[in-house]
């Protein structure tokens, strides 16, 4: 205790000395702090501010429905948003209750610890012991530096931990240990997952689509109610993404479609995992305000945040501060301030409290102490930083345990516990077969704008075959066409096969797209492989029909119709093949470079072993002939346009003798001898395109458990969780 107390006499005196009267400007310049029971004169933001304790009445009661009466014995102290020279809030008479109907829940938490799985058991604890509660139509915020436990405990108090981590402890709904129900909640991401290529009212309407079920003009409401709240009407019909001539939304207006997505299921309770992230101060607060508005609606608002300005943290209603997984304050954010001083650090006057929390409890700083060591004098004052971390963050859990507000908390989590509330209803879902049709339509709006999708490998598809084209021209059908003849069926399919490479980006994006999604419930993995399929059909009939036709005439192919046919639909076969494989390699990595490279290499592979270097029946058992040429599309989709061309043909072998189209191809390529043998080969192409995608489906599957979304629930599994600890 010595040594605590000496950091804390060391700290308080260099935050006095950067606070002192010499070096203080007017108070006119600086925030104010309004204290509790006179709202209507301000007072100044001192280092160490005196005030009473604020005791806090709240009661749920049941009124019949969802509704929550949230009362308060005196106005919750806050920092105020506005300098001197601002309007100040309307003085409320002491005493006075405030209540509101309002359709959000109460969430409580109550020693909640969350364990991560090592390398062989749970040993590390993220989460350790927390306490806390969220009211309705109140901003909750939980605070800390990096790896602090912050996303964890938001994942944990929503149902999204991953199954490497392990919950101990109660999580209560509107006092009951109860699931959230589908639609009850949202989860807002830290990163954005949108789409470019749609309008912001595109992205809400068919988010709604996904999500609700009923008429299509019931939803259009919703998903105008959801850019109303979220201020979104100067860019609802702008492209999220941009085009040529225009830009990409700002940051913070992606992140405003981001939450208002969650906000057409109109949810009792909204998670959000770093509202602000990559916002400037200016979208910070735009985004801050916005969100204290739709609070005034009801909705009980639970966000993490690493730090924010004096502006933003003014509009918190209660702050959790968590460092290494401890929880060094829960309750109202002017409080924080008091528990602070108490603990003997005061904030400074030039300081945001945000940044002065972190600085006491950021570990980081350490390494700045270390660095600054023999920087005194002559090169700055820099005493404001010389305390030890680790000490403040011992010295401010002592206090909190031991002070009145964890009390408090305590109190207020046994009586937001003791009596049930009205259980949260599920609001129901789309069907399938609507969700189907949703994503079907949607992958075709997307697919015909984005030109990086199939655009682009149409015209590099259609350059290619124009190459292999004039190249092989003019052929003949002769006997000695056969071998050549056969050369440019290899390269037809093997580099248009290679080339589609080109379509990994949106692959990955409408894969992500899905996994975020996913994670909400708002569509799975069969519906997202239908509707992918059903999209992807047009398109690549469009390019099969195009590359087809001009390979044909140019290399002189048989002129029947049946067997132009033939080679437009083996090819087509052969484009749906290939994007089965490449949809289960953009699924594996998630990531361009290792996918280019992946797929790259198995074409490359699968070419080796197509039947055209070496004769299939020649090549080594082991890897090359088993299982490698039979897992590779090239060598069916080769051999039955191959089959194709010479089978039912004849060439002459001087004046009296002649052989048939089959005996001259096979010192060239081993095909079948069979007539029908070209229907079995495209047969082999549609049995390989439905395995790829049945393999896509098992990926998807596990990859989402695995990576998102494991305990969704708080039932069963978090009683048996609390029996075991």
């Amino acid at each position: 205790m010595e040594e605590i107390q000496s950091y804390s006499e060391n700290y308080r005196s260099s935050s006095s000395s950067a606070s002192s009267p010499t070096s203080r400007v007017p108070s006119s310049s600086f925030f104010y702090l309004r204290k509790p029971g006179s709202l209507r004169q301000p007072i100044s933001f001192e280092d160490s501010p005196e005030w009473e304790d604020t005791e806090i009445d709240v009661r749920v009661e049941e009124e019949g429905g969802d509704s929550i009466n949230a009362a308060t014995a005196t106005a919750s102290p806050s920092l105020s948003k506005l300098n001197s020279g601002s309007l100040l809030s309307p003085p409320l008479p002491e005493g006075s209750i405030v209540a509101r109907k309002i359709a959000g829940a109460s969430v409580v938490w109550k020693d909640l610890t969350v364990m991560i799985k090592g390398k062989r058991k749970y040993s590390d604890k993220v989460v350790k012991s927390s306490n806390g509660y969220a009211l309705p139509g109140t901003l909750t915020v939980i605070m800390g530096p990096a790896k602090s436990g912050k996303s964890t405990l938001l994942m944990a108090l929503a149902g999204r931990l991953r199954d490497s981590a392990r919950m101990y402890g109660e999580v209560f709904v509107n006092g009951a240990k109860s699931s959230l129900p589908y639609g009850s909640y949202g989860y807002v991401d830290r990163d954005d997952s949108l789409i470019g290529s749609l309008t912001v009212r595109e992205m809400l309407y068919y988010s709604a689509l996904l999500q609700l079920p009923g008429f299509f003009s019931q939803k259009k409401g919703l998903v105008e109610d959801a850019i109303l709240a979220m201020s979104l009407g100067d860019y609802s019909d702008k492209l999220i993404g941009g085009h040529c001539y225009a830009k990409c939304l700002p940051c913070g207006e992606r992140r405003r479609v981001s939450i208002a997505r969650e906000l057409v299921m109109r949810p009792h309770i909204l998670f959000i995992d770093e509202p602000l992230y990559h916002l400037d101060s200016v979208s910070a607060l735009l985004m801050m305000v916005t969100l204290k508005k739709l609070a005034s609606t009801g909705c009980t608002l639970i966000f993490t945040m690493y730090q924010s300005s004096t502006e933003v943290f003014g509009l918190f209603d209660r702050i959790c501060l968590l460092s290494n997984g401890n929880t060094l304050f829960f309750g109202e954010t002017l409080a924080c301030l008091q528990h602070f001083s108490n603990a003997g650090f005061p904030c400074p006057i030039m300081q945001s409290p945000s940044d002065h929390f972190l600085r006491a409890i950021n570990t980081d700083f350490d390494r700045i102490i270390a660095m600054c060591k023999n920087w005194q004098d002559d090169h700055g004052d820099f005493s404001s930083v010389n305390m030890d971390t680790a000490v403040a963050i011992r010295t401010l859990e002592a206090t909190y345990k031991s002070s009145s507000d964890a009390a408090a908390v305590e109190s207020m989590i046994q009586r937001l516990t003791e009596k049930e509330g009205p259980l949260l209803k599920s609001k129901g879902r789309a069907s399938n077969a609507t969700r189907v049709a949703v994503l079907t339509w949607r992958s075709l709006l997307i697919m015909s704008r984005e030109w990086k999708y199939f655009w682009l490998r149409l015209v590099l598809y259609v350059l290619l075959t124009l190459c292999v084209g004039t190249i092989f021209s003019n052929l003949g059908h002769s006997l000695s066409s056969v071998g050549v003849r056969v050369t440019a069926v290899f390269v037809f399919v093997s580099l248009t096969s290679l080339l589609s490479v080109a379509g990994l980006p949106a692959h990955i994006k409408e894969i992500k797209i899905y996994i975020h999604e996913e994670s909400n419930q708002h569509s799975g993995a069969l519906t997202f492989i239908l509707g992918h399929l059903l999209a992807s059909i047009p398109f690549l009939f469009l390019i099969s029909i195009s590359s087809s036709l001009i390979f044909y005439f140019l290399v002189g192919m048989r002129d029947e119709f049946s067997l132009l046919m033939y080679f437009v639909l083996n090819f087509f076969m052969c484009l749906l093949v290939n994007e089965g494989l490449m949809l289960v390699v953009a699924s594996i990595w998630l990531k361009l470079f290792q996918s280019i490279l992946t797929l790259s290499s198995l074409h490359v592979v699968m070419m080796l072993a197509a039947g055209y270097f070496r004769i299939r029946n020649d090549l080594p058992g082991p890897v090359w002939k088993y299982p490698m040429s039979y897992i590779a599309f090239h060598t069916y989709s080769i051999q039955g346009l191959l089959e194709n061309e010479y089978i039912g043909t004849s060439y002459a072998v001087g004046q009296v003798r002649a052989i048939s189209g089959v005996q001259a191809l096979r010192a060239f390529y081993n095909i079948s001898l069979g007539r029908n043998a070209k229907w079995g080969n495209l047969l082999v192409l549609f049995l390989m395109a439905v395995g790829y995608r049945v393999i896509l489906f098992v990926l998807l599957y596990f990859h989402v458990r695995k990576n998102i979304a494991a305990c969704r629930f708080y039932g069963l599994k978090r009683n048996m969780t609390t029996k075991a600890r």
